[in-house]
Parts: structure tokens; sequence; C-alpha cells
């Protein structure tokens, strides 16, 4: 396993900001740049989790900001900071789970 950094890059003002929230840095420890975003995607509330729609077989985290290169770069975080042995899961950072958003309040 290796250990990747998630940083936003988008500016404030950028509307794909409105289809999903920033969550700030976060690192994670996966596979791979890609299984990276995968593995952020993976700790954010899903639809799946909770009494909401879309239901049924149908998630939510291919809408995920880490998923998105408009939004977020992945870098290679420096070996020694954290460690390379364990689970592919986020190791620093704080992901959000109010991802999900009421069309209607």
């Amino acid at each position: 396993m290796k250990l990747y950094r998630l940083i936003p890059i988008a500016a404030a003002t950028d509307p794909n900001w409105d289809l999903a929230p920033n969550q700030g840095e976060v690192v994670v420890r996966a596979r791979s740049s890609g299984d990276a975003r995968v593995v952020a995607a993976e700790a954010e509330l899903d639809f799946m989790e909770i009494d909401a729609l879309p239901g049924d077989g149908n998630s939510t985290t291919s809408s995920s900001a880490f998923r998105s290169e408009k939004l977020y770069t992945v870098v290679d975080e420096a070996a020694g900071t954290y460690p390379l042995e364990g689970p592919r899961e986020v190791v620093a950072g704080t992901v959000r789970v109010d991802n999900i958003r009421p069309t209607e309040l």
C-alpha cells in the first residue's frame, strides 16, 4: 500500500462545489492514486446507509467530490509521516458525513 494526499484544487467559487462539499485535505492508504479517490469517497455517507432516496442499489460514491479531477488532485504522501502498513482507509483529515444535501428544505 501507499499513502496519498487528496488536495482540493478548485476555487471556492467554482460551481462544481455546488454538486459536492469541499472536504479539505485528506490522507489515505490505498493501492493507487485512483484507489485513493475511491477510499476517500467510500468514507463519505452514502444514500445506501440512510433512509433516503435513491435507494435499492443506487450508490452515491461516484458523485463524490473526491472522484472529480476538477475538484481534487492526488499526490504521493511523504513516507514516514503515517504507517504504510494497514487497511485501505483515511488516515488523516476529516471526511464529513453531511455530504447528502436535500433538494428541498
